[in-house]
């Protein structure tokens, strides 16, 4: 139980593409059956379908918001439809996780993000009661949860106080193309992935970028996301016109999965300054591909680059401190070498979506046994 683009080839959004390079090598194994059972607001009646040996369920979406749609009408249709299939086990993902809470049936929940926490820092209206909301909610639906996959060591020091299940710990897998990107390098370009919005810190990485033009350094920054946030869209180009900034920045847009790696493999560093992230999957797409990365020193983000090895880590809110380290990465070509090999080495180890999907069978195969056994 996940959400599922229409078209697996350019999923939108960190949960589509994970739940896509998971089922890809699952599928794999001949004795797992996959269902994906789905639902979106475009969805007006029920569909079914097949990607490769996949079976996909799309259903109707049910219960006006997203909160609405998870612990009402949406969770009492999802419930019944999940009947029908007779699963030996339900693996759901993200708000799918509360809209199995109660089933008793063996079930692992997969948690890639806190919507309260991301929700506070959104600056969106009534964003801290809309928060207080969320965590309410989601708490109960962790301490519901009989098997939790965490995917950071940050998620797990969240769940510790509050979970009663088994935490599982499996890291988000990137598609096995991002370890197949051939580097053609172009001096100075930083690529960043993420939707432009308060969250992911667009701005932030523009003061730095803007900090890093006043010191002479030959850098470009290159955007891929959509926005959503017109007030905050017209605060970032005002910003680029005032510091002159319009030959160094360019805003890409959505991009497909092979755009991505296309941009990853033509550029120097990979930069995200999220306020709040547990696993970024562009992270892990970065590492794959031997690029060097620069992100956040807080939340999920220390956890997947070694600072000083595989990249820098930073203080978001600090722009000078990213100028830094986005300037002494580009200025040094042993250093980037050395951090994007280092990255792939740990991508290899931890994001590759064949050893990721082994040990989560693993993990299935653990909680249906132990469900029979009691």
């Amino acid at each position: 139980m996940t959400s599922w683009p229409d078209d697996p080839r350019a999923p939108a959004g960190g949960v589509e593409a994970v739940s896509v390079n998971l089922l890809e090598p699952l599928a794999k194994f001949r004795d797992l059956d996959l269902h994906v059972v789905t639902t979106k607001r475009t969805y007006s009646s029920l569909r079914t379908g097949r990607w490769g040996n996949v079976n996909i369920h799309r259903l109707p979406w049910a219960g006006g918001s997203t909160l609405g749609h998870a612990i009402g009408p949406g969770r009492r249709q999802m419930q019944k439809y999940i009947e029908t299939i007779e699963p030996d086990i339900v693996h759901a993902h993200d708000t799918y996780g509360l809209m199995v809470k109660g089933m008793v049936l063996p079930r692992v929940f997969t948690i890639h993000g806190f919507i309260y926490r991301d929700t506070a820092v959104s600056g969106s209206r009534f964003a801290r009661v809309r928060s207080w909301i969320w965590r309410q909610i989601e708490t109960s639906g962790w301490a519901d949860q009989p098997h939790i996959i965490s995917i950071s060591p940050y998620v797990r020091r969240h769940l510790e106080s509050i979970a009663k299940g088994a935490i599982y710990d499996i890291d988000n897998p990137a598609a096995e193309s991002f370890f197949d990107v051939k580097r053609t390098e172009r001096r100075g370009v930083i690529f960043s992935a993420a939707c432009i919005s308060r969250l992911k810190n667009t701005l932030g990485l523009l003061q730095a970028m803007a900090r890093l033009s006043s010191e002479g350094c030959e850098a470009t920054l290159r955007l891929a996301g959509s926005c959503h946030d017109l007030g905050y869209e017209h605060c970032l180009k005002e910003f680029i016109r005032d510091h002159d900034l319009m030959d160094r920045v360019a805003f890409l847009g959505s991009l497909t999965v092979e755009q991505i790696q296309a941009e990853l493999a033509s550029a120097s560093v990979f930069a995200l300054v999220s306020l709040h992230e547990n696993a970024p999957l562009s992270i892990v797409e970065a590492m794959a591909a031997g690029v060097p990365v620069v992100t956040s020193n807080r939340c999920g983000m220390p956890y997947m680059v070694r600072d000083g090895e595989s990249g820098f880590l930073v203080d978001p809110e600090d722009p000078d401190d990213i100028a830094r380290r986005l300037g002494q990465v580009l200025e040094n070509d042993a250093l980037r070498r050395s951090m994007g090999a280092k990255g792939r080495e740990i991508a290899l180890d931890r994001f590759h979506p064949l050893k990721v999907a082994a040990r989560t069978r693993e993990v299935y195969l653990r909680v249906v046994n132990g469900f029979r056994q009691r």
